[in-house]
């Protein structure tokens, strides 16, 4: 096996994605905008969709460790999975 010319060794390196690369969109998720009607127990909160649907949505973990507060009648991003419209996560707060 003849040596790499970049580096030298017989070994050719890795390219490993950088962060935001690797923290792409994931395939399937819907994401939608709403305001938030009412704060539940367990960081949970009642959102009304644009289209006129409400869902139960939980704060998702990059917002939680970030210590973003969210209150009624906030504008927010939801993502929600095709397979249960009815649950949602919060990932943006808008300004």
């Amino acid at each position: 096996m003849a040596p790499d010319p970049q580096t030298g060794s017989g070994i050719t390196p890795v390219i490993q994605p950088s962060d935001s690369e690797a923290m792409a969109k994931k395939d399937g998720v819907i994401e939608i905008e709403g305001s938030v009607l009412e704060a539940l127990p367990n960081a949970m909160f009642r959102v009304e969709l644009t289209n006129g649907h409400k869902v139960l949505a939980h704060i998702s973990g990059k917002m939680r460790q970030h210590y973003i507060r969210i209150l009624p009648e906030d504008r927010v991003i939801v993502e929600l999975s095709p397979y249960d419209l009815t649950r949602g996560r919060i990932v943006y707060r808008y300004k």
